[in-house]
Order: structure tokens, then sequence, then C-alpha cells
């Protein structure tokens, strides 16, 4: 798609959902004629593309864009990366942290592309279950490496806001491939991303 189709898709596509959220917000009973709701049907089309834009983005692409080959064959940690994303069952936020680690075989990739497919997979409608798998084996499959481990902890609005309203529980979801599967180099790694490093 050339970029004035792209940008004509963009626009008709932010008219398309902003007249849905005009709806929405007159069958909650308000008046978007007010000032302070004149311009929020638009400012929430914009938002939700931009919250669910990992729809046209490829992960692995972007992974294969900056391999290298390289001999170095251990442990290879980005933690603390943060995650936002949308509840699919309540379209409501979750958010925290993600912690990923590989040991390369043969192949290392560019440290800033783990934040990168993080970003991917979290700006779609998700669970945060789904989102630790998609992650874990996108880098297991595009970059074959000797293992993988991918552990989030976040925490949801749909539980924080509404139904039990429990402000200070957090979730941890976790997938581990290869040589993670050894419970040796699974506690090395849950003990390094557990550590404060000064």
């Amino acid at each position: 798609m050339g970029y004035k189709h792209f940008e004509e898709y963009n626009i008709k596509v932010t008219e398309d959902v902003k007249q849905r959220y005009e709806r929405i917000i007159e069958d909650l009973g308000e008046d978007i004629t007010r000032d302070g709701l004149l311009k929020t049907p638009e400012r929430a089309s914009k938002a939700m593309q931009f919250l669910t834009q990992g729809y046209s983005q490829d992960a692995t692409e972007i992974l294969k864009s900056a391999m290298f080959k390289e001999s170095y064959n251990e442990m290879v940690i980005v933690k603390d990366i943060e995650v936002y994303s949308l509840c699919e069952h309540h379209i409501l936020p979750f958010f925290g942290k993600a912690h990923i680690a590989y040991i390369p075989n043969g192949q290392i990739v560019g440290l800033s592309k783990l934040p990168r497919i993080v970003d991917v997979f979290a700006r779609r409608l998700q669970v945060q279950e789904r989102l630790t798998q998609q992650i874990l084996d996108c880098i297991n499959e595009t970059l074959k490496p000797q293992g993988v481990a991918v552990v989030i902890e976040a925490s949801h609005m749909c539980m924080m806001m509404r139904g039990v309203q429990k402000q200070n529980s957090v979730t941890t979801t976790s997938g581990f491939r290869g040589q993670f599967e050894k419970i040796e180099t699974r506690n090395e790694f849950l003990k390094l991303i557990s550590n404060k490093f000064s």
C-alpha cells in the first residue's frame, strides 16, 4: 500500500471509528455537542488506532532486520521493559514490565528490537497469557536460540476499576524454551531479573 493510499485509509478508519464513538457517547446519555466532548470522538478514534497499531506491524521482520552472527553463547537479558496493552475482555488497560532472556546460538539481535517486539504484540487487544506466548514464540522461531525466557508482571484495570476492585494485585505469566526448561538456568534468570543493580 503506497503512502498516499495509507493516509487515505487512515483518514477513513479515523472517521468510521469516530462516528462509532459518537454513538457510544450518546448512548451513555451524554451530549456530544457540549464543549468538553466536541473533539472526544476524534481523539478517541486516533488513540484507539495508536493503541492497536501492532496489528499492522510484523515482529518477525523487526527481529530479522537486526540479527548478527556472533559466537557469544551466554545469557542475554533485557529486563524491566514497559508494557502497555488493552485487555480484550473489557478494552481496559493492563500495564507492567516484561523481562526477556535468550541464549544465542550463533546469532544475536540488536537489543532495542526486544522492546520493539513487546510493543508490537502489546499494541493489540490482548490477554497477558497470549502476549507472553507470542513474544516467546517470535524470539524462539526467528532467532533460533539455545533457549528463551519471558516473564511479564502486570496490573489489570479490569480488576482494579471494576469487578473485584483489587488495587494491589499483580499478575505474573512466564514462558520458557530450550535451555530455560532446565531448572538451574531458569533459576539463574529469575534471580537476575529480581536483583536490583546499582
